[in-house]
């Protein structure tokens, strides 16, 4: 990776770096703390043997989440690159696994800003319970203005595509500001806002009539389902998609620190950090769902529920019903949009950091270019009477074949076929203070192949079964099927193009620092 730019060609600008350690792990917790921990984990647990869910959660963030945390870091710290560069470095054959994950973050990217502007608006609407009695009515027939059946429409939904164009401008304005003004400032501001403002909801839910029922129904264990593998796997599966891993942002994020950083330290704050906030998201939904239940005089089994439902349909209904109603729906949709953003933001970096690395383009350039594109497929698709069925359909396959089969085919190939785990454990261990031996490998060439060819199996017989909820074959293969097919055929394009004789796979004193400290270090 030696040697001097070419006469007439400028090298690549110094590669940002987080000011601090602390920096760092507010952007990763950003990025960790999204959506699913407010609206899928409560239900997750709940549905998976209440409080004994916590033993097979504990158990999988411990041998399997925070392993492949450990693992994305040490790529991306060792190898200083964006996800593509980085596995490039470690090995030229892996490069498309980095451009697979760049690609997973494209969809996931343009699909969850639209989640954010809904937040957004009802934020607003919660001053005034715009829904009135009718939340589902009003989400979906008023606000959404759902299409009978799913399709390809360009009837758009002007409450959703302006608060939509407002996200992409803020997000826009954050990314071209870089990692130090941008990111880091957004993070060091979002994410405290959003720690207050649910933990004022939370202590608003723990007051409300029927809260104890609630809190219940979420802690009371049933120590029946622990003998239920089906539970396990829903615990090891939603560890995975918590922490933010096996997509490329984890990499990306760490190739931004200094080189004597503490990875395995800060690992631990961001993955018990993450874990905090769900339980206290738990706590939280329940107590307000307990609230709902006895309003209605039903159980809380009838009214539990997760993802959209309990956002926009549910979480509505206890704001009309609840005392200062109208307090919680800003605390509750105000956490969403922070939660949102933070993780946004962390996704879109993944996209950034791959253009800047792979052209040679500045930071502005490629924020610029990036971010628009992605916005435009955004705005173009999803504000739409049909948006929701494509946002369901995206959603559902990059996460089943996208997240966890890119996964596990990154790990199958460090671990097994590159052998690169102890090179990136002695890294691990020569920047950290929690140590990682042979244990570490094990758990990262053992028990995370095993748990995801579990989990990838099982979504493959589920969708292959039946066409994805009920929806025309030809929309399911198209946006389903083939969306995750395309990944792969065009990370192996994007592996193909020739990187620009600017870029810093070519020239990058920093990295070339960093090998020369390796022979020095092995050398007798």
């Amino acid at each position: 990776m030696s040697g001097s730019p070419s006469q007439g060609q400028a090298a690549p600008a110094k590669r940002e770096t987080f000011s601090s350690r602390r920096l760092f792990i507010l952007s990763a917790i950003g990025s960790a703390v999204g959506l699913g921990n407010i609206w899928r984990f409560p239900y997750i647990a709940y549905d998976n043997g209440g409080g004994a869910f916590l033993i097979p959660y504990l158990v999988a963030l411990l041998t399997a989440g925070i392993p492949l945390l450990f693992l994305d870091y040490a790529v991306g710290h060792k190898f200083r690159g964006s996800a593509p560069l980085a596995y490039r470095r470690l090995h030229r054959a892996a490069e498309p696994l980095g451009w697979w994950q760049v690609l997973v973050c494209f969809v996931i990217a343009a699909y969850y800003a639209v989640i954010i502007a809904w937040s957004l608006m009802y934020t607003i609407f919660s001053f005034t319970e715009a829904w009135g009695d009718d939340a589902e009515g009003y989400f979906f027939g008023n606000f959404l203005a759902v299409a009978e059946a799913p399709g390809i429409g360009f009837t758009y939904v002007p409450s959703v595509f302006f608060p939509l164009l407002l996200v992409w401008v803020a997000v826009i304005v954050i990314m071209v500001a870089g990692i130090r003004k941008g990111i880091s400032r957004a993070n060091s501001i979002l994410l405290p806002l959003l720690m207050v403002m649910f933990l004022l909801l939370v202590v608003q839910s723990l007051f409300l009539p029927g809260a104890a029922e609630g809190l219940n129904a979420f802690f009371t264990p049933d120590w029946a389902a622990l003998a239920d593998p089906s539970v396990w796997a829903a615990a090891y599966g939603h560890i995975f998609f918590s922490l933010s891993v096996g997509y490329g942002i984890m990499v990306t994020y760490s190739s931004y620190l200094k080189r004597r950083t503490d990875l395995t330290g800060s690992g631990m704050v961001v993955a018990f950090s993450n874990s905090g906030f769900e339980i206290l998201a738990g706590i939280g939904v329940f107590a307000a769902l307990g609230f709902m239940a006895q309003a209605a005089g039903t159980g809380v089994n009838d009214v539990v529920t997760q993802g959209i439902g309990l956002a926009f349909v549910a979480f509505p209904t206890i704001v009309s019903q609840a005392p200062f109603g109208g307090l919680m729906g800003v605390l509750f949709f105000g956490s969403l949009v922070f939660a949102g953003i933070t993780s946004l933001i962390s996704v879109l970096e993944v996209i950034v950091a791959a253009v800047q690395d792979k052209l040679g383009w500045g930071r502005v350039k490629a924020s610029v270019v990036v971010s628009v594109l992605v916005a435009a497929v955004s705005l173009g698709l999803f504000p739409t009477a049909t948006g929701l069925y494509l946002l369901d359909t995206s959603d559902a396959f990059v996460n089943s074949f996208g997240i966890t089969l890119g996964a596990l085919v990154t790990v199958v190939v460090l671990a097994w076929f590159l052998r690169k785990l102890p090179l990136l454990s002695a890294h691990l261990n020569r920047v950290s203070t929690i140590k990682m031996g042979r244990a570490w490998m094990v758990l990262v060439a053992g028990v995370v192949p095993l748990a995801l060819i579990y989990m990838v199996a099982n979504e493959f017989i589920s969708k292959i079964g039946t066409t994805y909820e009920g929806y025309p074959e030809w929309f399911v293969g198209l946006f389903g099927w083939g969306m995750a097919g395309a990944l792969v055929v065009l990370a192996l394009i994007l592996t193909a193009i020739p990187w620009s004789r600017t870029s810093k796979a070519h020239h990058d004193p920093e990295y070339d620092d960093v090998v020369k400290e390796d022979a020095q270090e092995a050398a007798p």
